[in-house]
């Protein structure tokens, strides 16, 4: 695992010195690049550069923790509120926060905290690599005409012909084919929007068409394609669909 960057912020700085001879002790890999004791300067500093996770004391004056996330326009770290009081636990929640600390901070709490950020970050990490190797890839095959799907067990790539059309369902994307089989991908139909060529047409806000598989176009609203499928057509896409043959 690479080295993850984090920052303190707790206006007493015994509680600093405290937490991040824990984490020196416990995380070799996790570097300390800044710590704060006026929230102020912290704001200033993660609008700046964002580290991979903030340990973000909550009671703090002028400026409690939660104040301090609000007056950023970006939050792309991960968050561990470290407060006294349980009460504030709920609501650090609320503030997606990947967990908190009580203090004292125990060592097995602290353990559990980070390495369930941690995780969340490795995820994240996965996924923006994996996107962009898809990126990568769908620009070197472009000219064979295959559509790259990512699965979960790894990469399709599919000749355009063979797609009838894709829908999207809670996040996923089903790849309809024209042997009547299907693939499912962790990619929505937004990202597949982005990366599919001018013959593949959104239709309606879950389903991308293949224009060469149109056989009929139904006034009610409905395309039909070769294997007879009815495809619905919203009111706000037939104009420009019938645009297309025009």
């Amino acid at each position: 695992m690479k080295t993850l960057t984090a920052i303190l912020i707790d206006d007493e700085i015994s509680n600093l010195k405290g937490l991040a001879q824990k984490l020196g002790k416990l995380f070799s890999g996790i570097e300390i690049t800044a710590t704060f004791q006026k929230p102020e300067d912290a704001v200033k500093a993660l609008k700046n550069q964002q580290p991979d996770l903030v340990f973000l004391d909550i009671e703090m004056p002028r400026i409690n923790g939660f104040e301090l996330l609000a007056k950023l326009k970006e939050i792309q770290f991960q968050v561990i509120f470290v407060t006294a009081y349980s009460e504030y636990a709920i609501e650090a929640f609320k503030q997606n926060a990947i967990d908190y600390v009580l203090k004292p901070i125990d060592d097995e709490d602290l353990i559990i905290a980070v390495n369930k950020a941690i995780t969340v970050i490795q995820t994240k990490n996965d996924l923006e690599n994996n996107s962009k190797l898809v990126n990568l890839l769908t620009n070197i095959i472009s000219n064979n005409n295959k559509i790259i799907v990512p699965t979960a067990k790894g990469l399709s790539f599919i000749p355009e012909e063979e797609v009838m059309h894709l829908e999207g369902f809670s996040g996923y994307t089903k790849i309809h084919l024209t042997n009547t089989t299907t693939l499912t991908s962790s990619y929505n139909l937004g990202k597949f929007e982005k990366l599919l060529n001018p013959k593949f047409f959104k239709c309606h806000k879950s389903h991308i068409v293949n224009l060469e598989k149109v056989r009929h176009f139904e006034n009610e609203g409905y395309l039909v394609l070769d294997t007879d499928e009815r495809i619905p057509i919203s009111k706000a896409n037939k104009k420009a669909f019938l645009e297309l043959f025009q």
